[in-house]
């Protein structure tokens, strides 16, 4: 097993920060940003909006088995800055993972995108093994921020 507990990428999109923290504020356009291709859909979800907010997302991967909901809990927002949520079986406290959005303006219509997935605070060996840490390769977080590129380029 590997040493490594994060993968980040970046990025500089041609978009404001603002519009960019838009997109990514939204849980319904997750799906549509997913380079892993596990987000389903959203089964309840409103604008992210303060740290606490949780919202539920329908997922399917073969490493739970098949279909499979996620509830995600916020732990980071600063308006323009910062989004973050640690993801957890739906109804269950979450176990290490976390995802977090880090935005610089660059200027007016260009922003730095800086997009971690940290799974540093698992512990649980069985959980490890099962999940196959990183789940989600560093090939598909490119992935996303190319299609969150595309979105913000056209709201």
């Amino acid at each position: 097993m590997s040493d490594q507990t994060s993968v980040t990428v970046e990025r500089v999109i041609d978009a404001p920060v603002d519009r960019v923290f838009d997109v990514l504020s939204n849980p319904e356009r997750h799906q549509s940003l997913d380079g892993s291709g596990f987000i389903r859909g959203v089964d309840h979800a409103d604008r992210i909006q303060h740290v606490g907010d949780v919202f539920t997302m329908n997922m399917e991967g073969s490493h739970m088995g098949g279909e499979y909901q996620t509830d995600n809990h916020v732990t980071g927002y600063v308006k323009d800055k910062l989004l973050a949520w640690k993801t957890a079986p739906a109804g269950t406290e979450p176990p290490g993972w976390e995802w977090v959005w880090e935005l610089e303006s660059q200027g007016p219509d260009e922003t730095l995108v800086r997009h971690t997935y940290d799974w540093s605070k698992v512990t649980e060996k069985s959980l490890l093994e099962k999940v196959g840490f990183p789940l989600v390769s560093e090939r598909d977080l490119h992935d996303t921020l190319s299609r969150l590129a595309a979105q913000a380029a056209t709201d």
